[in-house]
């Protein structure tokens, strides 16, 4: 299971929309009702759509492609097709900016990463899951900073010892953007990925990390040093039909 999650996903991409005031359920229904089949029958991997819990103009997204090829092939297949000839009117109607993507590939990918063929809701599902992803973008100085391994050795295990049931982990993928028509932000990040049950369960590891010496006075400051800005916190509430959930 886990070899399939890296397969399908050796490529993947990070993308965050804001949207227009309002629009952020009408864009919801548009993407799951039309967008996840949509693109996966070009070979894509949507895995994931969420609400960020701190912006309720933010919607962010993840999907995954077996290599820089396969996404070449799979965007311009479907950025040209009918499915988004037909709704990118109203899709395109819901956002004030698109541009806010990164080009992934994964450190690691646990058992809490779909793999494609984990079942999700059908079409018109609409039961949104009490669970929480929470994460985070580090924004880094260079690809050879060694944060990868920093991260693996002096961040994750406090994370997990508070209570983040790590799911992924990727780097940026150093490769020119093959489907220029969506651009993407040039720069070199670690981004983070991990489940919990609920809002008080993620309540529970805040309160446990805000509460750790070794969190407080050595690896945040240690994370800011290594740090060229401050980082993204994401609090993501998985759509109905989100298979990352």
């Amino acid at each position: 299971m886990g070899e399939e999650r890296h397969k399908c996903c050796a490529v993947v991409d990070l993308r965050q929309y804001t949207l227009h005031p309002g629009q952020r359920d009408t864009m919801i229904d548009i993407f799951d009702e039309s967008f996840v089949e949509g693109q996966e029958q070009y070979g894509m991997h949507v895995s994931a759509q969420f609400r960020d819990l701190d912006d309720p103009d933010r919607f962010v997204w993840l999907r995954g492609f077996p290599d820089l090829p396969a996404r070449a092939d799979a965007l311009n297949g479907f950025y040209y097709g009918p499915i988004w000839r037909e709704h990118s009117a109203a899709a395109n109607a819901t956002m004030a900016d698109s541009d806010n993507a990164l080009l992934l590939q994964p450190i690691d990918l646990g058992p809490g990463y779909p793999a494609p063929d984990v079942p999700r809701p059908p079409i018109g599902a609409a039961d949104i899951p009490s669970s929480l992803v929470a994460g985070a973008v580090y924004h880094r100085g260079s690809p050879d900073d060694g944060f990868p391994e920093y991260f693996a050795d002096q961040v994750a295990p406090i994370l997990a010892a508070t209570g983040a049931v790590l799911a992924a982990v990727f780097e940026t993928l150093p490769a020119e953007n093959n489907f220029p028509a969506l651009p993407l932000r040039d720069e070199t990040v670690l981004a983070w990925f991990a489940t919990f049950a609920d809002d008080a369960a993620y309540a529970e590891h805040r309160r446990r990390l805000d509460a750790s010496p070794a969190w407080q006075t050595k690896v945040l400051p240690e994370l800011t040093c290594r740090s060229v800005a401050p980082p993204q916190n994401l609090r993501l509430r998985p759509t109905a039909r989100s298979q990352f959930h």
